[in-house]
């Protein structure tokens, strides 16, 4: 599914399934919002709430996958939106994985070249800035605070807009919601959503920009604080002055991400990787010969200019450029004014100590591996980079739907936000375990296909495989914190629970790192990633029903639970298997087929709910062909 500006791609969808009736305020003239409610009838889940048997609905009300879904009125979704979001959820897994492909290659073409060296080392310590800043400026820190302050803006569009114009608060193609060009320039009233761009994005960017300067300027500072045992830091200086613009290409190429994704965009957002990846791949490979290292740095800025690019067309096809009609200057209600106070200090600094902490998590982690013998930071590196994909995957489930949860919470709808968000958890427990399961089981034959060639000799492979195999053991962890942040934040209300969480993480993360490091290196150091997230993750978990959305923490946590058993079975069934294969490539084509049998077998027999329901469905799509 790719985007073509033809009305194919997954947020070009028709118009009655981009904005289902009940996802945005009732237009003059329309049927009122109760008979509209009582009118309606959402599309059934594909899977039940955690805790709940198959085949019924959400909120226990025992609907099956065919029978009658819950009236909108009591939180439900409206028709279309579930498979909107399902098309949505598969094109941006689709350039996910393209995306990780590419970062692959990326890893492969570095450690072809440099090795697990004192070159890797350098230019990992300079991708440090990067990887802070995509986490606070992209996949974080940037969503969490425009998603929900662009939801609301377009709420107000909506109730604001002249009788009979469409809504522009989703994606569509000429004349459907979203393309910024249905109004004109006749309406008294101001686009709250035009309001919006013009007051943040211009200084956003001149913040970005003097950070990046402060940044270039003071990179031997910086590589001193990151890296104090560095023999020799001159290398890393010069690639952190190189790897530095991402302070102001990332926070622009976020920025555009929060606003698509709010539109119900997602193709361009989820392409930024690729574009990303591409730009470091070309960099190496043209110029390692003659800069080293350095080719790979400036690869990094090279890529981060072409993420603003891939998103730029788009991002100007939806911006209201054209103001909508309005009926008249819109009285701000008091849920309407809050728009501002979204992007105050109010709200940013809780969301700021969250991602910074969130992501200081890798710098405890490469502040101790300095210490170790060269090569233990890029052993970390590769393991982590490779664990996480599944955790990566995952996500993509909860960054599709975020803007459906800011938008519930924009809209009072607490209910349908709860729906939605245990939903999430549980599809996405469900497919990180499916990949710890893997990561446990096939460790090494996964590093030797992906590494072992050139400078990554044997003795980085198991170094590497076994550090992977405990960054396994966190990952529901990751997977979890990313999910349960985003709901925190998706309330008008600023909260600091988050951050709380995360520092209480970070500090285990820092006590374990310091106990066990001496005596285990690299593992110790894994090892308190793991139980530092973990740590998160709970706290969360206990948090969010009790302070935003009304979850069944117990529910969730035994269907977690149950995930996480048949995960360790087929872990273990695969660890027991991958050595009778002696060629890496068999050993782990064949593992890719044992361990989700053994995993979705195990399910059955602990009757979790979402393998029974999932395999329920797959069952009735071939038989009945739906």
């Amino acid at each position: 599914m790719s985007e073509t500006g033809t009305g194919t791609g997954a947020e070009a969808l028709p118009q009655a399934e981009t904005l289902p009736p009940t996802e945005a305020l009732p237009q003059t003239g329309a049927l009122p919002p109760s008979e509209a409610r009582a009118h309606a009838e959402p599309a059934p889940p594909l899977l039940p709430a955690p805790g709940q048997p198959p085949g019924s609905g959400p909120g226990g009300r025992g609907t099956t996958a065919t029978g009658p879904a819950p009236d909108p009125a009591d939180g439900g979704e409206a028709p279309g939106l579930g498979a909107f979001l399902a098309r949505a959820a598969a094109a941006t897994a689709v350039l996910t994985v393209l995306g990780a492909a590419l970062g692959l290659v990326r890893d492969q073409a570095i450690a072809r070249y440099f090795g697990a060296s004192d070159a890797s080392d350098a230019f990992l310590i300079a991708w440090t800035v990067p990887e802070m800043a995509a986490t606070l400026l992209i996949e974080d820190g940037m969503a969490l605070l425009l998603v929900p302050a662009f939801s609301l803006a377009l709420t107000r569009r909506a109730a604001g807009r002249e009788p009979g114009q469409p809504d522009t608060g989703s994606a569509g193609g000429t004349g459907e919601p979203g393309d910024g060009k249905a109004g004109s320039a006749e309406g008294p009233g101001p686009d709250p959503v035009r309001e919006l761009v013009a007051v943040t994005l211009p200084r956003l960017c001149l913040l970005l920009t003097s950070g990046a300067a402060l940044l270039m300027a003071g990179a031997p500072w910086v590589v001193g604080v990151l890296a104090p045992g560095l023999a020799d830091p001159g290398l890393a200086v010069d690639c952190t002055r190189l790897t530095a613009v991402t302070v102001l290409t990332f926070g622009i190429t976020g920025y555009f991400s929060a606003a698509l994704r709010a539109h119900r965009s997602f193709l361009p957002p989820a392409g930024v990787y690729v574009a990303y990846n591409v730009g470091i791949i070309g960099m190496t490979l043209a110029l390692h010969s003659v800069w080293g290292v350095r080719a790979a740095a400036a690869g990094v800025a090279v890529g981060s200019l072409l993420m603003i690019v891939t998103q730029l067309p788009t991002f100007l096809r939806l911006l209201p450029l054209a103001r909508p009609r309005l009926r008249r200057p819109v009285r701000r209600g008091p849920r309407a004014a809050r728009t501002a106070p979204l992007l105050g200090m109010t709200v940013l600094a809780p969301i700021v100590v969250f991602v910074v902490s969130r992501q200081s998590q890798v710098l405890v982690e490469r502040f101790l591996a300095s210490t170790l013998p060269a090569g233990a930071i890029s052993h970390l590196n590769y393991a982590q980079k490779v664990a996480q994909m599944p955790m990566v995957l995952s996500l993509m489930i909860c960054t599709v739907t975020f803007p459906v949860v800011a938008r519930a919470m924009a809209d009072g709808q607490r209910e349908k936000a709860r729906r939605r968000v245990e939903r999430d958890l549980a599809l996405a427990g469900m497919v990180v375990l499916l990949g710890t399961a893997v990561v446990l089981g096939y460790a090494p034959q996964i590093i030797d296909v992906l590494f072992q060639r050139g400078a990554f000799d044997a003795a980085d492979t198991e170094a590497t495989a076994q550090v992977m195999r405990v960054y396994a053991a966190g990952l529901l962890g990751h997977c979890l914190v990313g999910a349960l942040s985003r709901p925190f934040f998706s309330s008008t209300r600023p909260t600091w629970f988050p951050a709380f969480a995360m520092g209480t993480g970070l500090l285990v993360t820092m006590g374990a790192g310091y106990a066990l490091t001496y005596r285990f290196g690299v593992d110790g150091i894994a090892t308190a990633n793991a139980l530092g997230i973990s740590t998160t993750a709970l706290l969360l978990l206990m948090g969010l029903g009790t302070r935003v959305v009304p979850i069944r923490a117990r529910a969730v946590a035994v269907s977690l639970g149950r995930l996480a058993g048949a995960a360790l079975v087929a872990g273990a069934a695969g660890w027991a298997a991958a050595p009778v294969l002696p060629d890496p490539v068999l050993s782990l084509a064949a593992g890719c087929l044992l361990v989700p049998a053994v995993f979705f077998m195990t399910g059955l027999a602990l009757r979790s709910p979402e393998v029974v329901s999932l395999l329920a469905l797959i069952r009735r799509r071939f038989t009945d062909g739906r």
